[in-house]
């Protein structure tokens, strides 16, 4: 197992929807993963990431960051995404902190405070109208026209919400950002007190080593999963898996570590079935002894 570090959900104080690991930090959870790996004699962990790899089913060949090589005869990727944030003040410095991107993960902890979503486009409406499920106290900001048809416009209209054009300048947090947000600040000068924001960014994956392996990447809303199949997360390249963010646009720890259990156990099957198989053919050729 390589772990090149620096998880997606580093900048989170906490995880959440995660059963028996509720408000765990992302660190800890990752060091107690380590820890109950240490009986299996059988996993090896190395604190290093992957530059390239290669290879076809069966016989793969690894390049490592400090130079050395392993060979395996199945990949199961776990690389993850990255998010686009925008470039501008605040945001880097309060995400995952008081900027969210999944209400399961972070809505409970924010409830009844004053929030807003950041969306403009397609899905604006149902994003909004999820996030209302835990505060009341929301308003929509568009950065810039809303692009929203006159029906959806009406809706929110009629359940209280808000909808705010203002092209957004940047976010303030309390004590210098380190306590969370505080506000929104517009282009003109205005701005939007909040305690919360919720915003789905941009996604690209992590690593090329998917593609290098010429797994297919496709679009999925706001970003790019590789392709795999439903129920083994075998991707279209034979022998490589994936699993975690990398492979879907549901997004969460809990997601993440029941679609790379799924991929582990079909990786398995796969890998037990060719070893059974081997044999068989093995003892089949065996001159007769009697």
């Amino acid at each position: 197992m390589l772990d090149g570090g620096e998880p997606r959900n580093a900048p989170s104080s906490s995880v959440h929807g995660f059963f028996t690991r509720d408000g765990v930090g992302p660190g800890e959870l990752l060091e107690i993963g380590r820890e109950q790996l240490e009986p299996y004699d059988s996993v090896e962990y190395r604190a290093v990431g992957a530059t390239e790899v290669s290879g076809l089913d069966g016989s793969f060949a690894v390049t490592l960051e400090d130079g050395d090589e392993v060979t395996a005869r199945k990949l199961l990727l776990a690389t993850g995404v990255v998010d686009e944030l925008p470039e501008r003040p605040g945001f880097r410095k309060l995400w995952g902190r008081s900027v969210y991107h999944c209400p399961y993960c972070h809505g409970w902890e924010v409830r009844d405070r004053p929030l807003a979503v950041l969306n403009s486009g397609k899905g604006a409406v149902e994003y909004s109208l999820l996030i209302r499920n835990w505060s009341r106290d929301l308003v929509l900001l568009t950065d810039g026209p809303a692009e929203l048809e006159e029906a959806d416009l009406r809706k929110l209209h009629a359940l209280g919400m808000p909808v705010n054009e203002k092209p957004v300048a940047r976010l303030e947090g309390r004590e210098g950002g380190s306590e969370g947000l505080s506000r929104v600040t517009f282009e003109d000068g205005s701005f939007l007190e909040r305690e919360g924001l919720f915003y789905g960014p941009p996604q690209r994956q992590r690593s090329e080593l998917a593609e290098s392996l010429g797994c297919k990447v496709v679009e999925a809303g706001p970003a790019w999963v590789v392709e795999a199949d439903a129920l083994t997360n075998e991707t279209t390249v034979p022998g490589v898996y994936v699993g975690g963010d990398a492979v879907g646009p549901l997004q969460s720890v809990v997601m993440a570590a029941t679609s790379g259990a799924s991929a582990a156990a079909f990786l398995n099957k796969a890998l037990c079935d060719e070893d059974a198989a081997a044999e068989a053919s093995s003892i089949a050729s065996r001159p007769n002894q009697s």
